[in-house]
């Protein structure tokens, strides 16, 4: 089966300003990696759609979707937050960025491909319920988990997020929600400083020091998501895959490499083979060292789409 990879041009005319590391040249640092590699021809090409307020307002108030609406600048850009900014594309590509994530879980669930990919931006893990931050307009991974919950009426999903930020927008989104079993990986401290509570029966914090490195990464995964998945057994999981933990990215102290983020994702397919039927949607989060973002999503399509490394 294959994988699908989605995205939109759209996600590339958001621009929130030449120093802002965030920026459109990720998308095609991406792309060119998977072109140079090879790897972007075993992959099924999608144009993603736009969200709709009904959709988005799956996981944010109105209240929000509206404000952002509200706020999109004819011309210069916009402050949703310090870090946060529109210009007159943003709310055209925070829309695709998470019709990408919905069109990713339909096309699993038809049986179209097996796994998908979404290479968007803005990103969506720092997204809440009521307001943007963190570059985050809307949280790309909660609407698709809730679009699963709604339409297709699953009952366990496993949202995995092994960017170097704590994902405080999806906790903040399913806290208490029992239907989602939330894992998280991040340096702690770090933005968005955010208090690490103690675990709630649906959310798994794996806070780790400034210079972890490979061995003990993996270890904590092993200690803490495996038990945990194994014992929730999802029906689906999506990944809120950020590359910013790689020992080269500038806004971040972990040592991790490219190879890490493919060991990471060879222990989810795992899970997913074994409880899910190999369902897995990931949406891109962060990662803001070009070459460094480049090489893991390299390796985590590699994995995604079993292709090792025969080519």
């Amino acid at each position: 089966m294959a994988t699908a990879y989605i995205t939109h041009p759209a996600c590339s005319d958001h621009d929130m300003g030449d120093d802002h590391p965030e920026s459109p040249q990720r998308l095609a640092a991406i792309n060119d990696a998977l072109i140079q590699s090879g790897v972007m021809d075993f992959l099924q090409y999608h144009t993603a759609p736009s969200a709709t307020d009904e959709q988005l307002a799956l996981a944010h108030t109105i209240e929000h979707i509206n404000h952002v609406k509200s706020l999109v600048p004819e011309r210069g850009l916009a402050a949703l937050d310090p870090d946060t900014y529109m210009n007159s594309h943003s709310l055209s590509a925070a829309r695709h960025a998470a019709g990408a994530a919905i069109l990713g879980c339909d096309l699993v669930m038809a049986g179209d491909v097996t796994s998908a990919f979404c290479a968007v931006r803005p990103p969506g893990h720092h997204a809440e319920k009521p307001k943007a931050m963190g570059f985050c307009i809307f949280n790309n991974v909660a609407v698709a988990a809730h679009h699963l919950l709604k339409r297709y009426k699953l009952t366990r999903i496993a949202v995995l997020d092994f960017d170097v930020h704590h994902g405080n927008g999806t906790e903040d989104i399913f806290k208490n929600d029992t239907r989602v079993l939330l894992c998280s990986s991040f340096q702690h401290p770090l933005y968005p400083h955010t208090a690490v509570q103690k675990d709630t029966g649906n959310i798994l914090h794996v806070p780790l020091p400034a210079g972890t490195n490979s061995a003990d990464f993996r270890s904590a995964i092993r200690q803490h998501w495996l038990p945990a998945l194994a014992h929730f057994q999802p029906q689906f999981i999506l990944i809120s895959a950020g590359f910013d933990a790689h020992k080269l990215d500038p806004l971040a102290n972990l040592n991790l490499s490219e190879g890490d983020f493919g060991w990471i994702t060879d222990e989810i397919k795992t899970v997913a083979a074994r409880y899910a039927n190999g369902r897995i949607v990931s949406t891109l989060e962060g990662g803001y060292d070009l070459h460094a973002l480049g090489i893991s999503v390299v390796a985590h399509l590699r994995s995604l789409a079993s292709l090792g490394n025969a080519f």
